[in-house]
C-alpha cells in the first residue's frame, strides 16, 4: 500500500508516534491531559506523555507490537475517534456495512496503524522532538487543525498536521498529515479499490491478514 510505502523512508519513519500520538525527560511526571483546552495545548499533552512513554518503554522502542498496542491503548486512544477515522476512510461503503462489519473494521484498521507505524518507534532517540507551529484555526468552528513538526539531529524537520473535531467530550483527533499527506484520503482510496474487488468482508480479512490476525 502506498501509505504503507511512504513511511518507510529514512525521514518518515520518525512518525509512528505522531499517530500514536514536546519533549519531556523520561523520568518527569505524566502531564495532565485537557480534552477542552486549546487545541494545541491538548495536543501537545497527549503527545507529550506518549512520547515519554516511548522512550521509556525498550520493549516499544525495539518495535514489540505487543507493547506499542498497550501504549497506544493507555497513552492516545482515549484522544482518538477511531470510528470516525474509519469511517471517513470507508467513505460510503461504511453506510452499507452493518454493525458488526463496522466494528470489525474499525478494530482491523487499528491494528494496521499499528503495525504500519510499529517501526518508526526503533527510531526515536532521546532527542527526538516535536514543536508546534503558530495555531491559525478558530477552534469556535469545532474542527481544528494542529500544525507540528517532528525533527532530531542528523533530520531535517518534518511537518505533521492534526486534524480534531470537538465533541461532548472535549476534543478528538481523526486525520492526520504528513507532508501535506492526510492519511483517512490515502485509505480511502485503498480500502474503495479493495471493497469493489471483494467487499466489506474481503477488506476486513485482507486487514487482519497482513495484521497477523
Amino acid at each position: 500500500m502506498f501509505f504503507s510505502r511512504f513511511f518507510q523512508s529514512s525521514r518518515t519513519a520518525l512518525l509512528g508516534l505522531a499517530l500514536s500520538l514536546a519533549v519531556l525527560p523520561a523520568a518527569q511526571a505524566r502531564q495532565a491531559v485537557n480534552p477542552k483546552a486549546a487545541p494545541d495545548a491538548f495536543m501537545m499533552a497527549v503527545a507529550g506523555n506518549m512520547l515519554d512513554a516511548v522512550k521509556a518503554d525498550p520493549k516499544a522502542l525495539q518495535g514489540d507490537t505487543s507493547h506499542i498496542t498497550a501504549l497506544v491503548r493507555e497513552y492516545a486512544l482515549p484522544y482518538v475517534d477511531m470510528n470516525k477515522t474509519t469511517r471517513l476512510a470507508a467513505g460510503r461503503y461504511w453506510r452499507q456495512a452493518t454493525p458488526a462489519q463496522q466494528q470489525a473494521l474499525v478494530d482491523a484498521f487499528m491494528g494496521t496503524l499499528i503495525r504500519t507505524y510499529s517501526g518508526a518507534f526503533t527510531k526515536v532517540t532521546p532527542d527526538t522532538s516535536m514543536a508546534l507551529l503558530p495555531f491559525r484555526g478558530d477552534d469556535a468552528t469545532g474542527d481544528a487543525v494542529v500544525r507540528t513538526t517532528v525533527s532530531q539531529s542528523n533530520s531535517s524537520p518534518i511537518n505533521v498536521d492534526y486534524r480534531l473535531e470537538q465533541t461532548d467530550a472535549g476534543w478528538k483527533v481523526y486525520d492526520l498529515a504528513v507532508e501535506g499527506i492526510w492519511l483517512i484520503q490515502n485509505y480511502r482510496n485503498q480500502f474503495s479499490q479493495e471493497i469493489a474487488r471483494s467487499g466489506i468482508d474481503g477488506l476486513i480479512q485482507a486487514l487482519n491478514a497482513k495484521n497477523g490476525g
